[in-house]
């Protein structure tokens, strides 16, 4: 199917990118405490702003850059993003003001276009009927970098609050080195498109894509499915702690079991699921489970069921992959950069709306004045959207 050591690189590139963000997060409040010398609530603030930087960038910088790759080819990209990467890790291993911390992040969800110009890559060395299985490894490492991110990270801790950052650099260092060696170019002479600006932003990549046939609603989906599924790193920690008590340990086994549950399908499942059902009802499923699975939160009164659920929570992943390969199948193929850059910029736009509505959502039916005690609420909007997003996609048929 692929050429191995090139997909090894695209593959790690997925597994540092999700490493990359839980790497750090364990030491993060530490740190911006040391920078500013406030508390832990001043640090909080902080931490807003510098994930809110980092969507923001991601959300502007993705149709640039996926346009970039469209024009001059997937490998110099994904090899200056690593290489900026490595070196903004290193600035903020360094970094004494957080401003110094907050430019780093502005650059990281500049960087963070990688992951969209691997999907491209992947794409480019796939046959249409292998798109999905190809977007469902890469699903996988950034499943295994999610497990493996905060586990590595709260063991470097140990060493002082920069050491993960020093990790985190020597990762991308080493993965573009490898990536200038075994990688190849997949964009040649006849699929190059040329650069325009109109185009390289969120809004008009949108437009021109969303002009391609029966496009447009599956732009819809794949937005309204990221949006929903922000609710699990959004709200999970808070409603776990308000539901059932649980300390930060077992919050941690449940998002990794979670992570592990999402690997094995997206690396294991994808291939034979879409063999059987096809990309289409694949789609159906995936949806219909994540509906099913945000009901059962939104009113489970069980710590130890909702445990033994969370891999079937994991197996709802196979849908988006399967979006995935029938939206880069119905794309140019001069525009398969843009097109993961648009993806990667409606996700960056879901991170930053999910936080401000779930959080809202949370509070107002857990509170103390809440008008009916119900904490999975926030679930059940996401259900709301996903249902949403089932009727939106059902209609859509291979264009003629």
């Amino acid at each position: 199917m692929f050429t191995r050591l090139p997909v090894l690189v695209i593959l790690a590139t997925a597994v540092i990118d999700a490493m990359g963000f839980g790497l750090i997060l364990p030491v993060m409040p530490d740190l911006i405490r040391d920078v500013t010398g406030g508390d832990l609530a001043q640090a909080a603030i902080w931490g807003g702003i510098l994930s809110t930087v980092f969507a923001v960038m991601q959300f502007l910088c993705g149709p640039f850059l996926g346009s970039l790759s469209d024009r001059f080819g997937r490998r110099p990209v994904l090899l200056v993003s690593l290489a900026v990467m490595a070196a903004d890790y290193v600035v903020m291993a360094l970094a004494q003001t957080i401003w110094l911390l907050v430019l780093g992040r502005i650059i990281a969800g500049v960087t963070a276009a990688t992951y969209a110009t691997a999907l491209a890559y992947m794409a480019d060395i796939s046959t249409p009927q292998e798109k999905a299985r190809a977007f469902g490894v890469i699903g996988a490492g950034f499943g295994i970098g999610f497990v493996l991110g905060p586990v590595l990270g709260g063991v470097l801790a140990e060493f002082g609050t920069r050491a993960p950052f020093w990790a985190a650099a020597a990762l991308a260092g080493m993965n573009a080195l490898l990536g200038l060696v075994v990688l190849k170019e997949t964009v040649t002479d006849a699929t190059r498109r040329a650069f325009a600006w109109k185009r390289a932003n969120p809004l008009g990549s949108l437009a021109a894509l969303g002009r391609l046939p029966a496009v447009g609603k599956l732009l819809i989906v794949f937005f309204l499915y990221q949006v929903a599924t922000a609710v699990y790193p959004v709200i999970w920690p808070y409603f776990t702690v308000q539901r059932f008590g649980w300390s930060p340990g077992m919050i941690g086994l449940s998002l990794a079991a979670y992570g592990v549950g999402f690997a094995i399908v997206q690396g294991a499942l994808i291939a034979p699921t879409i063999r059987i059902f096809g990309n289409r009802r694949t789609v159906i499923i995936g949806l219909v489970i994540e509906l099913a699975s945000f009901v059962f939160l939104g009113f489970v009164a069980s710590g130890t069921l909702l445990l033994a659920m969370v891999p079937v929570f994991a197996f709802g992943a196979v849908g988006l992959p399967a979006l995935q390969g029938i939206l880069s199948r119905r794309v140019p193929d001069d525009s398969q950069g843009e097109l993961q850059g648009l993806l990667s910029s409606l996700t960056s736009l879901a991170t930053i709306l999910a936080p401000l509505v779930m959080t809202q959502v949370f509070a107002t039916f857990s509170g103390a004045d809440a008008p009916i005690y119900l904490p999975g609420a926030p679930f059940l909007l996401s259900a709301a959207l996903m249902g949403l997003a089932i009727i939106v996609f059902l209609p859509s048929r291979k264009p003629t």
